[in-house]
């Protein structure tokens, strides 16, 4: 069994099943819409073998929590970093808690490739070996495939792409931050949930998501605007209809997942996006409450 939670993308529990696993998904905490600790308490026996949190739109996972359970109960830790290049908790990047952590180089990212891209990176010389292994055919050295392997190479345009962007992320995730910030500030007070990171962590605002009790209309109003806002996700992953019966949930299980997935939005974030624009997008959001109120 791999616990991990049910409002992320389906990539992150797709693995599992093509493994033979079973995924075991837990509620969030409903402020960070990260793993609840907690909970994952509650959901550990002796069929866990991994615990699979999920940085979720940037915002880290509560990775230090999640170790002292993990350690405890002798279970490992995969990280699914895939939204979260840069994110910090007290001053540590995540990616570098767990045993192993997955990032995600698709074009979209806060570090992205030209193309479909991605890595895994650990501290562990023993799985970081077996892995260089696994992503070429299986092959310990040339022709000698001593373990079952993939074509699974990062192209090497790829990587020059990626090895001159790295350079650029902090700064670049710097820039998202202080657009967060101007967000936070001008939606003040406005009826709209804003995001919530815990204190002593960073997020890297791979997405901006506020919540709204009316996200369709507001989204609705927002494109007929200009303004190309998104959602992150509308359905969560126990209620998809390609695994939903593998997985054995149904509609009701995950009250607060299902329920933020109706009001979830995602508005525009980019580093070189300026102050008037995020004006304009806030001034629509209120244009609409406005109209909302009367």
């Amino acid at each position: 069994e791999v616990i991990t939670v049910p409002n992320t993308f389906i990539s992150t529990i797709l693995p599992i099943l093509e493994l033979g696993a079973r995924p075991v998904l837990i509620e969030i905490n409903p402020d960070t819409y990260q793993m609840d600790p907690e909970r994952l308490r509650k959901a550990i026996n002796k069929k866990t073998k991994v615990i699979l949190p999920v940085h979720l739109y940037g915002c880290p996972a509560p990775m230090r929590e999640i170790m002292e359970i993990a350690k405890k109960k002798h279970v490992s830790v995969l990280e699914d970093a895939c939204q979260a290049h840069g994110s910090l908790i007290n001053k540590k990047k995540c990616g570098r808690f767990g045993d192993l952590a997955a990032f995600s180089f698709y074009p979209g990212k806060n570090l992205g490739a030209y193309g479909d891209a991605g890595c895994v990176v650990t501290d562990n010389s023993t799985l970081a070996n077996k892995l260089r292994a696994m992503r070429n055919i299986g092959q310990t050295e040339k022709y000698k495939h001593n373990i079952f392997g993939y074509n699974s190479r990062l192209d090497t345009i790829q990587a020059a792409v990626l090895s001159v962007k790295l350079k650029h992320l902090d700064n670049w995730n710097k820039k998202r931050r202080k657009i967060a910030a101007l967000y936070d500030k001008l939606l003040a007070s406005s009826p709209v949930v804003l995001p919530k990171i815990p204190d002593g962590n960073l997020s890297n605002f791979h997405l901006y998501v506020i919540r709204a009790k009316k996200r369709d209309q507001l989204l609705q109003f927002l494109h007929k605007n200009g303004v190309g806002a998104g959602v992150h996700y509308p359905i969560p992953v126990h209620l998809q209809k390609g695994v939903k019966d593998i997985l054995g949930y149904k509609n009701g299980d995950f009250p607060v997942t299902e329920k933020y997935a109706k009001e979830i939005l995602s508005l525009p974030l980019y580093p070189e996006m300026q102050e008037n624009e995020v004006e304009y997008i806030v001034n629509i959001i209120k244009d609409f409450n406005k109209k909302e109120s009367k």
